[in-house]
């Protein structure tokens, strides 16, 4: 075990750009510190000593802030990053090195004891900070969950999901593992995804009814298209917000001179 709990931290410390040192993880870390937890009360949760495992748990989730049920099966090499409000239930299994951000919750549906309630983590899976996985269902390896989204289906491998409820925005485009990327901001838009499959019928519908052949619409410069409004939408509302406080300034200056 504290052969395993090593290799952890130097996993953690290798993909870590903040950390200094192994020493530090194991010392300061609390993803590292629920680790050594979670193996103690899990080894007293396999031996039906289920009180004192559950004791241990709501220990650790006093000190780190993070909360894993000790019936939870964790592969080698998690890295819980921050990890304040992460819930972990009892039937969960997480495969080897799985990266985890705060606010993370692997949580159950339904109320039958001794039942698969929880989701199945394949390995060098990344889950963004904020998302939910809810029910039995299973993540593939190499898969990346945006951050904030809600899972409820299953996950392919080699896949990235976002939203609410969470699909499908990209598969078998990633080369390296997202867990080692650690890569939460390059997510593909499912609205805008959806919008330009919405704009693509239009455009069919009309070239019908007007009697001439469709425009071919490439799905990427559509969604580049609305990005490039969506950022200049912000650029408007900040200058029309410049140009409200000039106005503001200006109306207090002439009641003060008033």
């Amino acid at each position: 075990m504290f052969r395993g709990l090593l290799n952890d931290a130097r996993s953690i410390a290798k993909r870590d750009p903040a950390a200094k040192s192994t020493l530090e993880v194991i010392l300061l870390y609390p993803g590292f510190h629920v680790l050594i937890y979670h193996r103690i009360a899990h080894w007293f949760y396999n031996r039906k000593m289920f009180f004192l495992a559950r004791m241990i748990s709501q220990f650790a989730r006093c000190v780190t802030g993070i909360e894993i049920h000790p019936g939870a099966k964790i592969g080698r090499g998690l890295f819980i990053d921050h990890g304040m409000g992460i819930v972990i239930g009892e039937t969960a299994v997480i495969g080897d090195n799985c990266t985890i951000y705060h606010g993370v919750t692997l949580g159950g549906t339904g109320k039958d004891k001794g039942k698969k309630r929880h989701p199945t983590v394949g390995n060098n899976v990344l889950i963004g900070a904020g998302a939910k996985l809810l029910g039995p269902i299973t993540v593939g390896d190499n898969a990346m969950i945006g951050s904030g989204s809600v899972v409820l289906n299953d996950v392919p491998p080699n896949s990235t999901v976002a939203g609410i409820k969470a699909r499908v925005v990209r598969q078998n485009g990633r080369k390296l593992a997202p867990s080692f990327e650690l890569d939460q901001i390059n997510i593909p838009d499912p609205v805008a995804q959806e919008i330009c499959k919405i704009l693509e019928r239009i455009e069919k519908l009309e070239a019908a009814a007007e009697g001439r052949p469709a425009e071919a619409m490439d799905q990427q410069s559509c969604r580049e298209r609305l990005r490039g409004q969506d950022a200049n939408t912000a650029e408007e509302a900040t200058a029309m917000s410049e140009e409200t406080g000039a106005t503001t300034r200006e109306t207090e200056t002439e009641t003060s001179d008033g």
